[in-house]
C-alpha cells in the first residue's frame, strides 16, 4: 500500500475556491500575452512593407521581401522553441516561481525595444525588430512549460483538466485583445490624419503618423505582463516542487497552509523516505525513464507536432479566404491604415467566431469526457474537414460556394481547439514526474514550435502555384492549395494514430500517473502524526 504525502492530498481533494482562480489569471495572464505578442505581428505586417519597401510608380503598394517576411513572422517561433527548452530545464532545476518572474520580465523588455527599432532604414529597422522579437519569443517559450506545470500542481484532482485548459484558453482572449486594439489604434489614426488610397495617390496614401500605429500596437503587449508581476512574485513555490524536488517538507506544508487556509503536518519523514527510495530517482535520459515514460514522450511530442503544422497553416488561407468573402478588399484601393483596420476586424471576427469558442468547449468538457476523447475527436474532425476542404477543392473556389468553404475552413479550427491544441497542452503537465515535469512539457511544447515553424513556412512554399508564373513574387513553384490541403489531411490522420501514445490522466492524482510518492508500508515506521489544532478533513 502506498502512503501519500498529507499535503499534497489536501491539494488534490481540495474544493475549486478562489486561490485557484487567481492561480488561473495569473498564470493565464501571461498567456494572454504570449498570444498578443506571437499574433498581434500578423497585424501589421503589411502596414511594414508600405512603410519601408514602398517602390515609386509600383501598381501595388510595397510588401515585405519573402525572405524579410518569412523571418519577421517566424523569428518569434524560433526564439520560443529555445524558450520552452531551456526555461523547461531551469524551472525544474531552480523552482517554478524564480523562472516565472524571469521569463515575465523578458516579455517586458523586449515587448517595449520591439517597438523601438529606430532608423529610417529598412534594413536597420527590420534587423532591430527581429533581434527583439527573438528574445521575446524566447520569454514566450519560457512561459508554456512553466504556466501548465504551475497549474497542474495548484489544481484540484476533479477539475485539473479545465483548470489548465482554462490557462491556455486565455490564448484566444490575447488574440482577440490583439485584433480590437489594433481597430481602436487604427480607427483612431484613421480618423484623424485621411489619407487617400493607394491608387489615387500612392505616396500620400501611407502617411508619416502610419509609423507609430505598428510600433504601439506591439509596445502595448508590455502592458498585461507588467501587470501580473507583482502577483507572479506573491504566489509561493507549488508544494509539489518544494516537497518532491526541493525536498523541503517544512515550507510545502507552510505554504500550502497559507493557501488552503487550513493546518498541515510537515511530514518530513515521509519526504525522506521517498527521497531514499532510488527507485523514483531516474533522469530524463535514463533506461527507467525510457521504460516508463519513452512513449509518453513520444506521444505528446509527436502529437503536439503534428498539430502546430495543421493549426499554423491557417495563415496561408486567411488572406485568401478574407479577400474572397470581401472582408479585405484589394490592397490598392485602400490607404496604408485602413488596410490594418480591415484585417485587425477580419482576424477578430474569426477568432470571436471559431477560436474562443472552441477553448471555452475543452475547458467544459476535458474532466468530463476526458483527454484522450478530446484529442481524438479533434483529430477526426480536422481530417475530416481538410480532406472535405481539398478533395472537391475547385467546386469551393466557385464565387456562389465561398460561404461554405469558410464554414468548413471554421469548423477545422473549431475543432483544432476543441480538441489537439488544447489537449497537448494541459497533458504533458500530468503525466511525468515531478522533478522532469517543466522539461518534459517543455520539450513537448518544443516540437510542436518546430510543427509550427514547417506549418507556417513549409506550407508558404508548398501551396504557391504549380506554374512558377502564377506563384506569389519571389516564391519558386510550388505543389498548389489543393494538394497542401490533402498533405494537411494526411498529417491529421497521424495525429490520431500517434494520440494512442498518450495516457488517460483524467481524474487521477499527478503522483498515482507518474509512479512517485510511493512508499511501502512495511518500509516505513509507523509513526503516529503530532496532535494539531485543525488538519485536512478527509473528503
Amino acid at each position: 500500500m502506498a502512503k501519500e504525502l498529507q499535503v499534497l492530498n489536501a491539494l488534490d481533494v481540495a474544493k475549486t475556491q478562489w486561490y485557484h482562480f487567481t492561480a488561473i489569471i495569473i498564470a493565464g495572464m501571461g498567456f494572454f500575452t504570449d498570444a498578443y505578442d506571437l499574433f498581434c505581428i500578423s497585424l501589421v505586417t503589411k502596414l511594414l512593407g508600405r512603410i519601408y519597401y514602398h517602390v515609386d510608380g509600383a501598381e501595388k503598394p510595397g510588401s515585405l521581401p519573402p525572405n524579410v517576411a518569412a523571418a519577421v513572422n517566424g523569428v518569434a517561433f524560433c526564439g520560443t522553441l529555445s524558450g520552452q527548452l531551456f526555461f523547461g530545464w531551469l524551472g525544474d532545476k531552480m523552482g517554478r516561481k524564480k523562472v516565472y518572474g524571469m521569463t515575465l520580465m523578458l516579455m517586458v523588455i523586449c515587448s517595449v525595444a520591439s517597438g523601438l527599432s529606430f532608423s529610417r532604414d529598412a534594413k536597420a529597422v527590420m534587423s532591430t525588430l527581429c533581434f527583439f522579437r527573438f528574445w521575446l519569443g524566447f520569454g514566450i517559450g519560457g512561459d508554456y512549460p512553466l504556466s501548465a506545470t504551475i497549474m497542474s500542481e495548484y489544481a484540484n484532482k476533479k477539475t485539473r483538466g479545465a483548470f489548465i485548459a482554462a490557462v491556455f484558453a486565455m490564448q484566444g482572449f490575447g488574440i482577440l485583445a490583439g485584433g480590437i486594439f489594433a481597430i481602436i489604434i487604427s480607427s483612431a489614426f484613421k480618423a484623424r490624419f485621411d489619407a487617400p488610397a493607394y491608387q489615387v495617390d500612392a505616396l500620400a496614401s501611407t502617411v508619416p503618423q502610419a509609423d507609430y500605429v505598428w510600433r504601439i500596437i506591439l509596445m502595448v503587449g508590455a502592458l498585461p505582463a507588467a501587470l501580473t508581476y507583482y502577483w507572479r512574485m506573491k504566489m509561493p513555490e507549488t508544494a509539489r516542487y518544494t516537497a518532491l524536488v526541493a525536498k523541503n517538507a517544512k515550507q510545502a506544508a507552510t505554504d500550502m497552509s497559507r493557501v488552503l487556509q487550513v493546518d498541515l503536518e510537515a511530514e518530513e519523514q515521509k519526504v525522506e523516505q521517498l527521497t531514499e527510495d532510488k527507485s523514483n530517482q531516474f533522469g530524463l535520459f535514463t533506461k527507467k525513464f525510457l521504460h516508463r515514460h519513452g512513449l509518453h514522450l513520444l506521444g505528446t511530442t509527436t502529437t503536439w507536432f503534428l498539430l502546430d503544422i495543421a493549426f499554423y497553416s491557417q495563415n496561408l488561407f486567411q488572406k485568401d479566404i478574407f479577400s474572397a468573402i470581401g472582408w479585405i478588399p484589394k490592397a490598392q484601393t485602400m490607404n496604408a491604415i485602413d488596410e490594418v483596420y480591415r484585417i485587425a476586424r477580419a482576424q477578430t471576427l474569426i477568432a470571436l467566431c471559431s477560436t474562443v469558442p472552441g477553448y471555452w468547449f475543452t475547458v467544459a468538457f476535458i474532466d468530463r469526457m476526458g483527454r484522450f476523447a478530446i484529442q481524438l475527436m479533434g483529430f477526426f474532425f480536422m481530417t475530416v474537414f481538410m480532406f472535405a476542404l481539398a478533395i472537391p477543392y475547385n467546386h469551393w473556389t466557385h464565387k456562389d460556394n465561398r460561404i461554405g468553404f469558410v464554414v468548413m475552413y471554421s469548423l477545422t479550427f473549431f475543432f483544432a481547439n476543441f480538441g489537439p491544441n488544447a489537449t497537448t497542452f494541459v497533458v504533458p503537465a500530468e503525466i511525468f514526474p515531478a522533478r522532469l515535469r517543466s522539461t518534459c512539457h517543455g520539450i513537448s511544447a518544443a516540437s510542436g514550435k518546430l510543427g509550427a515553424i514547417v506549418g507556417a513556412f513549409g506550407f508558404l512554399y508548398l501551396a504557391q502555384n504549380k506554374d512558377k508564373a502564377l506563384a506569389d513574387a519571389g516564391y519558386p513553384a510550388g505543389i498548389g492549395v489543393k494538394n497542401s490541403l490533402l498533405v494537411l489531411g494526411v498529417v491529421n490522420f497521424f495525429g490520431i494514430l500517434f494520440t494512442f501514445l498518450v495516457p488517460e490522466s483524467n481524474g487521477k492524482s499527478l503522483e498515482e500517473m507518474s509512479g512517485e510518492n510511493e512508499i511501502d508500508e512495511g518500509s516505513v515506521p509507523n509513526v503516529e502524526p503530532r496532535s494539531h489544532n485543525r488538519t485536512v478533513p478527509a473528503v
